[in-house]
This record gives structure tokens, C-alpha cells and sequence, in this order.
């Protein structure tokens, strides 16, 4: 017995269920999610694509089928099915403001992790040349034998089947006129959740694929909090990890660009950089006041970088003092107030040769 399902209805879905105007109704309720949708708002083709991979198949669909229907691509969500000849593939072709509104049906029931399939697709394939055929009261579904399908009219279905050369009919539904010949079927073997088991074409892909629901059950949410607090952990570690090393490259490119600065010509690749600033370091009474008033000053100058060319650096006693080569006018006046936000005390004077001579003392 069928029955319709409701957003309230929390319950995983499973099952075949067909869309019924704006709701969903109940068809089978064994096998996975599966929504039926109307064939008539669906374009199914057969289309061949000798290509090697899914991926180039897909990349060169749109161009295999621009030609085979009436709306342009940016309109129509496009869809590569299952193989049904060599080379050829069943293609689904269905506008984007329909898929849209199937989408959210399916998601507001429920069902967001249901695939949604044509419902041609769920009768039995026949022989090539041949028509499967499920008369209703007001519409007719048919699959055709080169796996493809469509639905229309019932009263239609009789001038589709003389302009399709009158291929031999499997009847699934309500009989056909005695003068179409049609063949009395059974599903048999192959009940509804078996056919959809694997369906030829899912049209939940690329944007609008299905959206997985967990089960609420105590031990799934505690697996999901154990599971989260290890990835936390393991995250925190790695990105401890990593900031630490950035710091000391950070830390090692300094130190080459100061040991560059001062003594030009000096090793500064990995092997030689600890030896190189070993030997430029002052005396040990005056290492402990030399490296931190450094890294303040080259800290202070950064905003000033790309206006000054460092010809040479020393210490003398508590002083540390630079000869700079200006590259842009007003260089000093910026060096000064630059020393000044950093709380450095110095000063700038005009120095040998048309230099910038900065001293800076204190820690």
C-alpha cells in the first residue's frame, strides 16, 4: 500500500518513490532511495562517444547533443548514462528550472540522497526494435530496445507507434488495441527495486548531486565526536608543525639577507649560514645587546625597504650602525619616523659618499 511522504517524516528513505505533482508517494519499499520523475520533462538519447575516459566523454557531450535539441546548453542540465551499445551512451537531457524543482522536492522529503531517475527507465529493457509500453488512464511510458525511452499522451501513443514503423509492443500496463498487436508482459524476475538497483541514468550529478544522510543513531554521532576530536588533534599538530617551520625559514631568510647586506660575498646557503654568523657576531660582552637591536631595526626599516640599498653594517660598543644608499628622495625623513613608531632610539645623518648613515643603541 502506498502512501505519500512528508518533510515531518525523518526516517532514512529507501525505496521507490514517484513524484506526484509537488509530493512523493511511496512505490516499493525495499531496495535504495530511488525517485521516479516524468519522462515527458526529460530528453533521453542515444549517443555515440568513442572516447577512452568518463572525463573526455563528459567533456565532449554538450557538443555531441547541441545539435539534437532545441534548447541551448547553458539551459539544460546534461547527464552521461550507462553504456548501451559499444560506444554509445544514454544521455539525459533536462531543463535546469525543472531539475531545480525536483531537487528541492526530493531534498524537502527527504530524499536528497535518493537518485532520481526517468520513469521509462523503470520498465524492462527490450529486444532491439522492440517496445516496452505502460498504458495508463491519461499517459503512455515506453522504453524502447536501444535502451532510450520517452512518455506522451495515451491518446497519442498510436500515431508515435505508426511513425516509429510499428515495432513490436511488450504491454506492461493497461491493453493495448488488439490491432497493435501488443504482447501481454510480466515483469517476472525483474521486480521495480531490482531494475533501479543500478539505474541506466541518475540525474542527481555535477550540480545537482545527492546529498548523503546520515543515520541518527548514539553510536554513529559518538563515532562522529571521537572521530572529530582525533582530526582536531591531528590538525593542531600539523599546523603547529608547520607554523614553526614557517617561522624558521622566515627566521633563516632574515639572517641571510643581514649577513648579505653586511658582508657582501659571504657563503649564505644552508650549509655555511650558522658558520658566517658565527664569525660576524661581536664579542660575547656584546652579543646579547647586538642581535635583539637587529631584528628591531630590520623590522623598522621593512616599510622602507624598496627606498634603500644597505651598503654595510657594524656594531661599535652599544651601537649599531648602517650605511644606507637612498633610492628615492625624502628617504631620510621616512627612515626617522619609521625608527620612531618602532620605539628605536636613533638618527639619520647625511653620510661619506652621498650615503645615509643610521645609528641606532639600546635593546
Amino acid at each position: 500500500m502506498s502512501h505519500q511522504r512528508t518533510p515531518a517524516d525523518q526516517r532514512p528513505a529507501a525505496g521507490v518513490w514517484t513524484l506526484d505533482g509537488g509530493s512523493v508517494t511511496i512505490a516499493d519499499g525495499e531496495g535504495p532511495a530511488t525517485l521516479l520523475v516524468p519522462t515527458e520533462d526529460v530528453r533521453l538519447l542515444a549517443v555515440d562517444l568513442p572516447l577512452s575516459s568518463r572525463a573526455k566523454r563528459i567533456e565532449a557531450l554538450p557538443f555531441a547533443v547541441e545539435e539534437m535539441i532545441a534548447d541551448s546548453l547553458d539551459a539544460v542540465h546534461l547527464v552521461l548514462g550507462a553504456e548501451i551499445a559499444p560506444k554509445r551512451y544514454l544521455v539525459g537531457v533536462v531543463r535546469h528550472e525543472r531539475m531545480e524543482v525536483w531537487a528541492a522536492i526530493a531534498d524537502e522529503a527527504g530524499l536528497g540522497a535518493a537518485a532520481v531517475v526517468p520513469d521509462a527507465l523503470a520498465l524492462p529493457q527490450p529486444d532491439p526494435g522492440e517496445w516496452a509500453v505502460q498504458l495508463g488512464d491519461t499517459r503512455a511510458v515506453v522504453r524502447a530496445g536501444d535502451g532510450t525511452g520517452f512518455a506522451l499522451p495515451a491518446p497519442v501513443l498510436r500515431t508515435a507507434w505508426d511513425a516509429a514503423g510499428r515495432p513490436a509492443i511488450r504491454s506492461y500496463g493497461a491493453p493495448l488495441p488488439e490491432d497493435m498487436g501488443a504482447l501481454p508482459a510480466e515483469m517476472g524476475e525483474a521486480p521495480l527495486t531490482r531494475r533501479l538497483a543500478n539505474p541506466a541514468l541518475d540525474l542527481r550529478t555535477g550540480i545537482y548531486a545527492r546529498r548523503r544522510v546520515a543515520v541518527p543513531t548514539y553510536r554513529r554521532r559518538l563515532a562522529w565526536v571521537i572521530g572529530l576530536g582525533i582530526v582536531a588533534h591531528a590538525s593542531i599538530a600539523v599546523a603547529d608543525t608547520l607554523m614553526l617551520r614557517a617561522i624558521a625559514d622566515r627566521r633563516q631568510d632574515e639572517t641571510r639577507l643581514l649577513v648579505a647586506t653586511a658582508a657582501p660575498g659571504t657563503p649564505t646557503n644552508a650549509a655555511d649560514l650558522a658558520g658566517s654568523v658565527a664569525d660576524m657576531l661581536p664579542e660575547p660582552g656584546r652579543a646579547s645587546a647586538f642581535l635583539p637591536l637587529v631584528t628591531r631595526v630590520s623590522s623598522a626599516l621593512a616599510p622602507v625597504a624598496s627606498a634603500i640599498t644597505v651598503r654595510s653594517m657594524r656594531f661599535e660598543g652599544s651601537t649599531l650602525i648602517l650605511d644606507l644608499d637612498s633610492l628615492q628622495p625624502g628617504t631620510a625623513a621616512r627612515i626617522t619616523a619609521a625608527l620612531a613608531d618602532a620605539r628605536i632610539t636613533g638618527r639619520v645623518v647625511q653620510g661619506p659618499g652621498g650615503t645615509l648613515r643610521l645609528t641606532a643603541t639600546g635593546a
